[in-house]
């Protein structure tokens, strides 16, 4: 038995250049071309909406603004993270009055009562410390929690000290909760309220 009986022809379905370059360019051009325009279809701005319209007909003829609100509302963000420095000092009671309060309390704007008004401040010093700063930080009538502002507890507290003694309070502006542990640790009374 020799070899050259049972020589075969090895040869595979590309038998000319032509057909090679063809093949060449369907298995990897087209694909990349392919690539390319769904990667341009994902990050376009302006995409369909197809059932948009199917919907509104649907809930009984809501426009597609409508929709579109209903939709954000769905998927708005639950929270959101908010990174501060907690070895910052905190700021004095003027300081937070001056940034904060100053804007309604200076003219009493919506009823709040004026800065160094005695009688409006009396019914309220009556009424305690801890029940003013409660609603200095949660809000109350026309004013929103901690008045809008963005500041520490203790700093809304020490505001409130210093918005009621100025109208003839006795209040000791409020330490940190650390400072206070700290002063009744070593045998100082603590800041009273």
């Amino acid at each position: 038995m020799s070899d050259s009986t049972h020589e075969e022809d090895h040869t595979g379905p590309i038998k000319t250049p032509k057909q090679l370059l063809l093949a060449v360019f369907f298995s990897f051009v087209v694909p990349v071309f392919g690539i390319i325009a769904l990667v341009a279809y994902v990050v376009a701005e302006n995409k369909p909406a197809g059932s948009t319209q199917a919907e509104s007909q649907a809930l009984g003829g809501v426009s597609a603004q409508d929709l579109d609100k209903a939709v954000a509302s769905r998927i708005r963000k639950v929270g959101s993270v908010e990174v501060r420095d907690a070895n910052r000092a905190l700021k004095s009671g003027e300081d937070v009055f001056k940034a904060q309060c100053t804007t309604c309390h200076t003219a009493g704007v919506a009823g709040a009562p004026k800065f160094g008004d005695s009688a409006a401040w009396a019914v309220r010093i009556r009424t305690g410390f801890d029940a003013l700063v409660q609603s200095a930080l949660k809000g109350k009538g026309a004013m929103s929690a901690q008045g809008g502002g963005d500041f520490d507890d203790v700093e809304i507290a020490r505001g409130v000290a210093y918005m009621a003694n100025a109208a003839g309070a006795k209040f000791a502006e409020p330490q940190p909760a650390a400072a206070a542990a700290t002063a009744a640790a070593s045998g100082a009374a603590p800041a009273a309220k």
